[in-house]
């Protein structure tokens, strides 16, 4: 019978990934470079793979590591949940998170319900405001946890997901080819707006902003209703709209961050407690590469459009 996988050694690797090096890792785990690189060795001699291979000064995770890397964090997950569930000091108290309503949205249910099931005694206040108010809030220490849009220029945040900024439209009502692009976009301190009138002016597109506000019901409501156009992170596509490309005369953009700000004298139980249910459920929705033969290039979409092409109209969740 093959022996099981070694807990510590699925920590250190997970924290090597979301690190970026094998030095940084080391910190977080609390062992030295040498004893992450020992563990590390050890795992690829488990599995029978190699995990890494040098990019420069570097390294990066091998198709085997990446693979690895899904089932690491659903045991530690697991492992995690199975020991909440047996212990006899559970966590109580009240926890503070807040999060734009775009992600409350898309992640908050799971996250919600996942937490509350392993930690029944905690109460959580939950408070949807876009980033930049959800900052402000943090250093006024109204609240423990912020789901946020990672941008390092302004606020500080630990990235816990990457995933692509799409141009959207509504699936029904074609934009007309002789007008200036109508846009729905939050308000200007919006890191997305910025982006998208950035790579507009670039590229020498006329545009007219018709909608502004900071919520996405009220954006999403625009387009499907095919007034305007506007960008959203991959997770917030919704039923009836279309992904806009290079092909329908919309440039690229880069590919946005999901941060998470901690307030400085959280209880330290209550920060990992609440920090790993927002990882794992991000994760459950890491996006996987498709060979989407547009351009020559890859075109990456969540597992839950695992044929999404360019100009598809998007399915019910």
């Amino acid at each position: 019978m093959s022996a099981p996988l070694d807990i510590d050694q699925l920590q250190t690797f997970i924290a090597i990934v979301d690190s970026g090096s094998f030095t940084k890792a080391a910190d977080r785990v609390f062992k030295t470079q040498s004893a992450v690189s020992m563990q590390m060795r050890r795992l690829e001699e488990r599995v029978g793979k190699q995990l890494f291979i040098k990019d420069g000064r570097g390294n990066r995770l091998t198709a085997e590591g990446d693979k690895l890397l899904n089932y690491a964090r659903r045991i530690i997950r697991l492992n995690n949940e199975a020991m909440a569930a047996f212990d006899d000091n559970r966590l109580e108290g009240t926890l503070r998170i807040g999060t734009p309503d775009d992600y409350a949205d898309r992640y908050m249910p799971e996250i919600i319900g996942r937490f509350a099931k392993t930690h029944p005694n905690v109460e959580l206040y939950i408070v949807c405001e876009p980033s930049v108010d959800l900052a402000e809030r943090m250093h006024r220490g109204e609240l423990d946890i912020a789901l946020v849009t990672h941008n390092p220029r302004e606020r500080m945040s630990d990235v816990v997901r990457t995933e692509p900024l799409c141009w959207v439209g509504s699936a029904n009502h074609p934009l007309r080819d002789d007008a200036p692009i109508p846009l729905a976009v939050g308000r200007r301190d919006c890191q997305w707006r910025q982006l998208a009138c950035s790579a507009l002016d670039a590229g020498g597109r006329d545009y007219q902003i018709l909608f502004t506000s900071w919520s996405c019901t009220v954006v999403a409501a625009a387009v499907l209703a095919g007034m305007a156009v506007s960008v959203m992170p991959e997770s917030a596509l919704r039923t009836g709209m279309k992904v806009l490309t290079q092909a329908d005369g919309f440039p690229p953009l880069p590919p946005v961050q999901i941060g998470i700000m901690k307030r400085a004298g959280l209880s330290v139980s209550l920060m990992n407690a609440i920090t790993a249910h927002i990882s794992a459920c991000l994760d459950n929705i890491t996006p996987a590469a498709v060979d989407d033969d547009l351009d020559g290039e890859v075109k990456t979409y969540t597992r839950f459009y695992p044929r999404l092409r360019a100009g598809h109209i998007l399915p019910g969740w």
